[in-house]
């Protein structure tokens, strides 16, 4: 039997539905931006509507690109995997955003608690590491609760620390943070989960990284990601 379209109860077209979500998760615009840019392109939508939308569609969309990106990671061996806990505040409350990042700068799982203890760390990496297997290297700063949740786990001696060596996480918070201002910060806890969830697998979907590759292989690659993002949640 096939598995028919849910927008397909919306009267909107699902093109713009699709062009909605994708511009207010992919960069950092607030809804009204949004609501504008479509107003503009002849497209009349209250900024209430595209936010019905993204809650709706957005972890949906992220779902798919997530189920095949796992299935194509859990095919070969990881090689290093980058860990790191950035801080954010929702509602005036500081909490913490666990981050692990593969060694071409992709983020593979995210995890929000209210602590950075070793019970945490041991409950994102069980939770990185059911969906995507386990890596050579574990690349992590000098918080000490890496290093006893990696103990426990049994693979301590994989664990990697430097000055320099976890870059590549540091870099990956820089999207996320231009989105977090955008947004004026995040009001409820369950709120963040979600948006980071969609956000990540979003900017998965559509990084290129451009500067490693011609002006002729950029464009097939994005023209790609492109055509596959207007397939999701087609009939």
């Amino acid at each position: 039997m096939t598995k028919r379209s849910p927008i397909r109860y919306f009267r909107t077209s699902p093109e713009i539905i699709r062009l909605a979500v994708m511009m207010y998760v992919r960069f950092p615009l607030s809804l009204r931006n949004v609501e504008d840019l479509l107003h503009e392109r002849g497209i009349d939508v209250c900024h209430e509507t595209i936010r019905l939308w993204w809650n709706r569609f957005g972890p949906m969309f992220a779902a798919e690109i997530r189920k095949k990106r796992t299935e194509q990671l859990r095919s070969w061996p990881q090689w290093r995997w980058h860990l790191d806990e950035m801080f954010v505040k929702i509602n005036g409350e500081q909490h913490y955003l666990w981050r692990a990042v593969d060694h071409e700068g992709e983020v593979l799982e995210s995890f929000v608690t209210k602590t950075r203890d070793k019970k945490s760390a041991l409950r994102f990496l069980k939770k990185t590491m059911k969906r995507y297997g386990g890596a050579a290297v574990f690349v992590t700063d000098k918080l000490r609760s890496y290093g006893a949740a990696l103990k426990e786990i049994g693979v301590a001696d994989r664990q990697e620390t430097g000055r320099w060596l976890n870059n590549r996480a540091e870099n990956s918070h820089l999207p996320f943070r231009r989105r977090e201002r955008a947004m004026m910060r995040f009001r409820r806890m369950r709120s963040l989960p979600k948006f980071v969830s969609v956000h990540t697998s979003v900017c998965n979907h559509f990084n290129q990284e451009r500067h490693l590759y011609s002006r002729q292989s950029f464009k097939a690659g994005r023209a790609a990601a492109l055509a596959e993002w207007r397939q999701l949640g087609a009939a």
